[in-house]
C-alpha cells in the first residue's frame, strides 16, 4: 500500500489563476504545478497501476521539470539509509529547502505492495507541509529502484520541491540504477561491511559522488573510511580527467552527527556541476538517453504480452525445438514492430 501524507498549502491569492482545464490531462498538470499533493499521491499510484493513459500528461510535466536538485541515497540494506534520509530532511527544512523523498521499499510477498519502513522511520516529519514522503514497492526489480520511479520524479520534479531524495532499496552490488536518475548519488557503508576485498568491489562503488561510513562510532569505522579514501584515489588515478574527488564523511544517523555536514558536501557537490557546463550537460545527457531507453524496453515489453499476438506459441515453439533460434525471432519481432 502506498500513500502520501502530506499537504501543501494552496497557491497564494495573487497569483495569476490558472486557466481552465480542457481535459483530465491538462487537470492534472495544473494541479500537480499548483502543488496539489494529494492529486500527486493519487497520479503516482496510478503510475504504479501502468495507466496507458498517463503518457500525455507525463510528456506535459517532463517538459516543465528540471528545477529541482535530486539526490540518491544507496547502499548495502542495514546500513542506515532511511535513518539518514529523514535526518538530511530535517537539517534541509531548517535550512527552509522543501523537500520530498520517493522511498523504494522492498515488495510484501503477499500483495506486491511495499513494506513500508521507511515511512515508519520517517514520521517526524509527518505534519511538516515542506515535506512530502511516497514509498514504492521494488516489486523485485534489481538496480535497486522500482520500474515506475523515473515517472514518479517526472511528478515530483514538475512541482516546487528544492531537493527531491530518492532513497533504493538497499540490493548490494546490483544497486547501480539510481545514478542514471539523480544528479549527486551518496553511497552509504558501514563499519561491519566485510573484508577489504568487499569494500573495494567497483560495481557500486565507482557510482558514488559522496561516500558515508554511518556508525561511525563502531571501532572499526576509521579503518573503513581509510579503505574508501585509498580506493578513491586510486580510482583518480585511473582516470586523471575526473575533476571531482568524493568525500568520505563520517556519521552516526541515530543521533544526526556529521549529518549537516553531509548536507554542505551535497550541495558542494551541485555547486562543481554548475562550474562545469560540458560535464553537467554530459551527465543530462546520460541520464536522458538511460530514461528513453527505459521507456523503449517498457513499450516493448508491453507489445510483446500474450494478448498481442506478436510472439505467438507457434514462433516459440519453433525455437524450442531448435528449428529457428532467438536471434532470428527477435530481430523478426523487431522488425514487425510499428
Amino acid at each position: 500500500m502506498t500513500a502520501a501524507r502530506r499537504i501543501v498549502p494552496p497557491a497564494s491569492p495573487a497569483s495569476p489563476a490558472p486557466r481552465a482545464p480542457a481535459n483530465e490531462a491538462d487537470a492534472l498538470v495544473a494541479a500537480v504545478r499548483a502543488g496539489d499533493v494529494r492529486c500527486c499521491a493519487r497520479l503516482i499510484t496510478r503510475i504504479e497501476r501502468g495507466e496507458a493513459a498517463l503518457v500525455e500528461p507525463l510528456q506535459a510535466l517532463y517538459r516543465i521539470g528540471g528545477r529541482s536538485r535530486i539526490v540518491g541515497v544507496t547502499g548495502p540494506p542495514g546500513a542506515g539509509k532511511s535513518t539518514l534520509v529523514s535526518q538530511l530532511v530535517a537539517v534541509w527544512r531548517k535550512r527552509g529547502l522543501r523537500v520530498a523523498v520517493l522511498a523504494v521499499d522492498p515488495s510484501s510477498p503477499f500483495s506486491g505492495g511495499a513494506v513500508l519502513g521507511d515511512r515508519l522511520r520517517m514520521m517526524e516529519h509527518g505534519c511538516d507541509s515542506g515535506v512530502f514522503i511516497r514509498s514504492m514497492a521494488s516489486r523485485g526489480q534489481l538496480g535497486g529502484l522500482a520500474k515506475a520511479a523515473g515517472d514518479a520524479l517526472t511528478v515530483l520534479d514538475a512541482m516546487s520541491w528544492d531537493i527531491i531524495l530518492i532513497e533504493t532499496v538497499g540490493v548490494g552490488q546490483n544497486e547501480t540504477d539510481v545514478m542514471r536518475h539523480a544528479s549527486v548519488v551518496v553511497l552509504l557503508q558501514t563499519p561491519m561491511g566485510g573484508d577489504d576485498v568487499q569494500a573495494a568491489k567497483a560495481g557500486i562503488t565507482e557510482i558514488g559522488d559522496i561516500f558515508v561510513v554511518n556508525k561511525a562510532d563502531h571501532p572499526a569505522a576509521d579503518h573503513t573510511v581509510r579503505q574508501l579514501e585509498e580506493m578513491i584515489v586510486m580510482g583518480l588515478c585511473l582516470h586523471p580527467d575526473k575533476t571531482w574527488k568524493p568525500p568520505v564523511v563520517k556519521t552516526r544517523a541515530i543521533e544526526g552527527d556529521g549529518v549537516a555536514e553531509l548536507a554542505d558536501r551535497i550541495d558542494e557537490r551541485f555547486a562543481h556541476l554548475a562550474q562545469l557546463p560540458d560535464a553537467g550537460r554530459s551527465q543530462l545527457r546520460e541520464r536522458a538517453r538511460h530514461r528513453v531507453a527505459e521507456l523503449l524496453h517498457h513499450m516493448v515489453e508491453q507489445r510483446l504480452r500474450p494478448d498481442d499476438g506478436l510472439l505467438s506459441d507457434e514462433s516459440i515453439d519453433a525455437v524450442a525445438d531448435r528449428l529457428s533460434d532467438p536471434y532470428a525471432l527477435a530481430a523478426s519481432l523487431l522488425a514487425r514492430m510499428d
